[in-house]
């Protein structure tokens, strides 16, 4: 494939979607180490693209405004998208999420080569070559697999995320404002995920918070903006929060502290792809669920058939003291 000079990856949403791609993303650029590569995402995901470094281009998808139904925002935001995607002369294009919405994209890139995996077979014209949704797959290594499909060679499976300095700059200066010591081990949490149902309750993390205070340790309490009023509790017990931070700073003060427990959310797959030791709160009963990364054994799970917030306390509290004295990199949950 030698003719492959210019190359646009597609996948639109969510946090932890996007970053499940990094692998994928390595295994292209390794297969094309002088190829222009492009990332189409949404426009809110844009800034997590400044930590993909083999990513050359992103191109910033205003989602809302193609959705808003007004044609002032409909027609300059999609004209301007295809202006993009058409003049990019894109020679390959790979669709990472399979939807009806970015089979189109990827179809109107008319770059000769386009890659997906569909969900729907209906979906398949869009592509010149396709993999079939499979459940059983975790998301990055379903990425890979559609890969290997078009004859890509994945030699060595990276996942790694390089976060731009300014990032952990911005949250030394955090760190610094709420008077914590970066010499001094931290715990960072992110009780909540986009679902309720996935959440472990607060009460449950505040209660971990305060055994590891106890033990030495300073604790920050993660977020997004809409979650800072539901902190409110955590910062009455006097622990820091940062829930509002930009998603890259939340990046570096994870990258500040020693060990990250939270839901099934982006941020633990952004600490994972920078090298950060985490527990991730979450159900894998069914097949495919995005533990991070090749790291299954860095999950704890409900009992089977029951929500994760009926995870014990005493579990999670005997799966982190295993996890921060244990051999680097080895858990026992």
């Amino acid at each position: 494939m030698e003719d492959v000079k210019s190359i646009l990856l597609i996948r639109l949403k969510s946090i932890g979607d996007v970053l499940l791609t990094l692998p994928a993303v390595s295994a292209v650029r390794q297969n094309f180490p002088t190829a222009h590569i492009t990332f189409l995402t949404s426009r809110e995901n844009a800034p997590l693209l400044r930590g993909f470094r083999e990513v050359n281009e992103v191109i910033a998808l205003d989602r809302a405004a193609l959705k808003s139904g007004h044609p002032l925002k409909v027609v300059p935001e999609f004209f301007g998208l295809l202006r993009r995607v058409r003049g990019g002369k894109f020679d390959l294009a790979v669709d990472f999420q399979g939807y009806g919405e970015t089979a189109w994209l990827a179809r109107l890139t008319g770059a000769p080569q386009r890659w997906g995996c569909v969900y729907s077979t209906g979906r398949a014209w869009a592509y010149t070559r396709h993999t079939n949704y499979d459940r059983s797959l975790h998301a990055a290594e379903a990425h890979l697999k559609l890969l290997h499909a078009g004859g890509l060679n994945i030699d060595e499976v990276r996942n790694e995320f390089s976060l731009p300095a300014d990032a952990l700059v911005a949250a030394g200066k955090f760190f610094a404002e709420q008077k914590l010591n970066p010499a001094r081990p931290t715990l960072f949490l992110q009780p909540f995920t986009s679902s309720p149902p996935k959440d472990w309750p607060l009460e449950n993390f505040l209660a971990l918070a305060q055994h590891w205070q106890a033990r030495g340790w300073q604790v920050v309490f993660g977020g997004g903006p809409a979650d800072r009023a539901r902190l409110r509790p955590a910062l009455d017990a006097g622990f820091v929060v940062s829930a509002g931070v930009p998603l890259l700073v939340t990046g570096g003060l994870m990258k500040l502290s020693k060990f990250v427990v939270g839901g099934d959310t982006g941020a633990l797959h952004l600490a994972v792809a920078m090298g950060g030791r985490v527990l991730a709160l979450m159900d894998t009963s069914w097949p495919g669920h995005p533990h991070p990364f090749r790291r299954p054994d860095w999950t704890l799970s409900p009992p089977p058939a029951r929500p994760v917030a009926e995870i014990s306390v005493a579990d999670v509290m005997a799966a982190c003291e295993s996890a921060v004295s244990g051999p680097a990199g080895n858990v026992s949950c």
